[in-house]
C-alpha cells in the first residue's frame, strides 16, 4: 500500500499512542474532581498543557482543549461575532479556507452578517491591497488560514496582521492553522485566534486546540465549563491531551528535518509530474507536503479510483469537500472546470519512502495511459 493522504489524516506514532494508553490505564480520575486521582490526572493536564504553551511560546491559559480544527473554527468565528456583534458585523474570510469555515461564515450570513472574500492572487496568496480595502470600522473578524489544505499554499500571516493593525486595529485575526503545524514555522504572536487539529500530526483523532489571546473575550460555544475549561464546558479528555502534547513536541523537535525530506520527495513527483500534459496547481510558495494538480483530461475520481487498484491512496481537494469542485482553484482560474473538476492532492509526509514515491509514479503513468486510451 502506498498512502499519499496525509493531509487528510495521519497514522499515530507508536511513541504517541504509548502516552494515550499509559495515561488511559494509570490516569482514570477527572481533572475537575477535587479528590486524590482527580488532583493527579489535573496536575498531568497542568504538565501537557504548559508543554504545549512552551513549544507554541504562548501563556498556557492561551490554549482551549477542543474536538478537533473544525470545533476550534467554528468556537473561534462564532464566538467573535456574537462577541461583538454591537461593534459590528462585517468579516473578512478567503475561498482558500476549510470547509467548517466556509460554512459558519455561511450560516452568519444567512442571520445578517456581511461576510466579504478577499480576493486569490495568481499564486496562490490574498491580495493583500484589496484586504486593506475590505477593512472597514465596523470590521470585527478577519479569517485567513495559514497554509491551504488542497494546494498548499501559505499565507504571510505577520503581513496580514501588520495590514489589520494599519487599517483598524480592533480586527480580531483568526487563522486555521491546522494544516501549518508540522508542515511550516509559525509565530501565534502575529495572530488572536489560532485552530489546530490533533489527527494531522501522527495522534489520535478527537482532540485539537483553539489558541486565544489572554486580554481576548469570546462566546462560549459549549456551556458547563469549570476551572479547567473556562471556554469550553465538559471534562478534559486528559489521554488525548497527553497525546497531543507528545505529538507535538516530536513534529516540532524534527520539523526542520521533515521538511527538507519531503522537499526532495516532491522534487522527484514534480520532476516526473512535469513531463505530462497537466496543470501544477502547488507551486514554490506551498508548503512542500501538500501537491497539487489537474489532470485537464480526465476526471479527478475517475484518476483516484483507478489508481486504487495499484493499491495508491490520494485525494481529489480535501477529505471533507472530496466530491465538490474545487472552490480553491475555482476562485484562482475563474470558470475553467477543466481546473477546478480534474485536481488530485498528493500528500507527502516525512514517512513516505522514495521507493513509493517512485511506485506512485509507474502506477500513474499506467492509469494515465490505461484512461487516456478508454
Amino acid at each position: 500500500m502506498i498512502y499519499l493522504d496525509y493531509s487528510a489524516t495521519t497514522p499515530v506514532d507508536d511513541r504517541v499512542l504509548d502516552s494515550y494508553i499509559k495515561v488511559t490505564k494509570e490516569f482514570s480520575g477527572n481533572a475537575n474532581s477535587i479528590h486524590t486521582l482527580g488532583m493527579k490526572s489535573k496536575d498531568l493536564l497542568i504538565q501537557a498543557t504548559n508543554q504545549i504553551a512552551e513549544l507554541f511560546n504562548c501563556h498556557p491559559k492561551e490554549l482551549i482543549f477542543t474536538s478537533g480544527a473544525s470545533e476550534s473554527n467554528t468556537t473561534a468565528i462564532k464566538g467573535v461575532a456574537f462577541k461583538y456583534a454591537s461593534r459590528g458585523k462585517h468579516i473578512i474570510t478567503s475561498k482558500l479556507e476549510h470547509k467548517s469555515v466556509l460554512e459558519v461564515m455561511g450560516y452568519l450570513a444567512k442571520i445578517g452578517y456581511e461576510v466579504e472574500f478577499v480576493n486569490i492572487l495568481p499564486n496562490g496568496q490574498i491580495d493583500l491591497k484589496h484586504l486593506e480595502e475590505l477593512i472597514r470600522e465596523d470590521t470585527i473578524l478577519i479569517s485567513i488560514c495559514a497554509v491551504n489544505s488542497e494546494v498548499g499554499y501559505k499565507q504571510p500571516l505577520k503581513t496580514i496582521r501588520q495590514v489589520i493593525n494599519k487599517k483598524n486595529s480592533n480586527v480580531i485575526f483568526h487563522s486555521d492553522l491546522t494544516q501549518a503545524l508540522g508542515k511550516t514555522k509559525f509565530y501565534l504572536n502575529d495572530v488572536d485566534l489560532a485552530s489546530f487539529s490533533s489527527h494531522k500530526i501522527y495522534a489520535p483523532k478527537g482532540i485539537g486546540i483553539l489558541y486565544k489571546k489572554r486580554d481576548l473575550q469570546i462566546d462560549t460555544l459549549i456551556y458547563g465549563t469549570t476551572e479547567n475549561c473556562p471556554f469550553r464546558g465538559g471534562t478534559p479528555a486528559l489521554p488525548l491531551i497527553v497525546a497531543f502534547s507528545k505529538a507535538i513536541r516530536l513534529v516540532c523537535d524534527d520539523l526542520d528535518k521533515n521538511i527538507k525530506k519531503c522537499e526532495k520527495l516532491k522534487f522527484e513527483i514534480l520532476k516526473e509530474l512535469k513531463n505530462y500534459p497537466i496543470q501544477i496547481n502547488s507551486n514554490e510558495l506551498c508548503v512542500p507536503q501538500i501537491i497539487n494538480v489537474s489532470l485537464i483530461k480526465i476526471k479527478s475520481e475517475t484518476f483516484l479510483h483507478a489508481l486504487e487498484k495499484y493499491e495508491v491512496y490520494i485525494s481529489t481537494t480535501t477529505a471533507c469537500s472530496s466530491l465538490e469542485e474545487s472552490t480553491v482553484l475555482k476562485a484562482i482560474s475563474g470558470e475553467d472546470k477543466d481546473v477546478s473538476t480534474t485536481s488530485i492532492r498528493i500528500s507527502i509526509s516525512h514517512l513516505t519512502k522514495m521507493e513509493e514515491v517512485q511506485n506512485f509514479l509507474k502506477a500513474f503513468n499506467k492509469v494515465w495511459n490505461e484512461l487516456l486510451i478508454k
